[in-house]
């Protein structure tokens, strides 16, 4: 049985990708037109339509999963009185698998503006799905080791440029950004290669990203919204998930106030110390939170 709804899930997951994004690459082509034409309104305009279609994916795909029974999710949420979908948004989670995306993007959908989030070059490549998000503006950024870095600095700067670019964009309509600190998928082979580990349940987080965000989008940001991510049965793989195997899903989505601290750029040094500080005390009530949660599952 659950072949079959793996099967069914993921041709109706893929049919609604591909569905959606026809509507999406003309569009794609007018805005470029508009771009030429140098029609800059015109062009915002369109860009702010063709964030309809993430919107038409969401809501069919979270129709998917909530009909044939995939994952029995549970929210908890703490200051969510005042979110609405016509302000701008960070979002910060931690991230296990590519699960992550929907659970998000699903479970957030009544409450932000559609999401947009850091993805790796490498994932431009793949067929429909990549050119959908280099067309809707989603931030593409390379992965590279500390030891690329310190041979080529110039390599950072070509990601922070394609954040601030990315940000530029976002600031034509009401958007979320979502950044996976961790900047990578948890895995027990990825925890132990870390010098040191700071945290029980989580990756060391990377800060750079979401300091640019903050630079960039720092008169527009209306709140953070932290989302804690837990899999109690275990962490699902795509094809699990797309067969129903992960029964649960717990999230805990906290919205927080910005810190004046982690906004003010006057000061480069400054800045980036304060976000580093700022990120640390989310992940550290991050992990506890992740810990409290193993704790209980152990008792049941």
């Amino acid at each position: 049985m659950r072949l079959i709804i793996g099967i069914l899930s993921t041709t109706l997951v893929v049919s609604n990708l591909i569905i959606n994004s026809i509507p999406l690459f003309f569009m794609t082509l007018l805005r470029a037109i508009l771009h030429v034409l140098g029609l800059e309104r015109a062009e915002s305009r369109l860009a702010r339509w063709m964030d309809l279609v993430i919107d038409s994916w969401v809501v069919f795909n979270r129709f998917i999963f909530r009909t044939l029974g995939i994952a029995r999710v549970e929210v908890t949420w703490e200051g969510n009185d005042a979110l609405s979908r016509d302000r701008w948004y960070l979002v910060v989670s931690n991230h296990q698998s590519w699960t992550d995306i929907f659970m998000l993007q699903t479970e957030l959908y009544d409450a932000l503006p559609p999401l947009k989030f850091f993805t790796k070059r490498q994932l431009l490549w793949i067929p429909v799905f990549g050119q959908a998000m280099w067309a809707l503006d989603f931030p593409y950024v390379r992965r590279m080791s500390r030891e690329k870095i310190e041979a080529n600095p110039a390599l950072l700067e070509v990601d922070r440029q394609a954040i601030r670019t990315a940000c530029e964009k976002f600031r034509n309509h009401p958007t979320t950004a979502l950044n996976f600190l961790e900047g990578t998928r948890f895995t027990d082979e990825k925890y132990q290669a870390q010098d040191p580990a700071r945290f029980q349940h989580l990756l060391n987080p990377k800060t750079g990203g979401v300091s640019q965000v903050l630079a960039a989008l720092s008169d527009r940001l209306d709140k953070v919204v932290d989302v804690t991510i837990n899999y109690p049965e275990g962490v699902p793989s795509f094809w699990d998930f797309m067969q129903g195997s992960c029964s649960q899903v717990t999230m805990h989505i906290t919205c927080l106030d910005i810190p004046a601290a982690i906004t003010d750029t006057s000061d480069d040094e400054h800045h980036r110390a304060a976000v580093n500080d700022w990120v640390e005390s989310l992940w550290t009530r991050k992990d506890e939170r992740l810990e409290r949660a193993r704790i209980a599952g152990a008792r049941h």
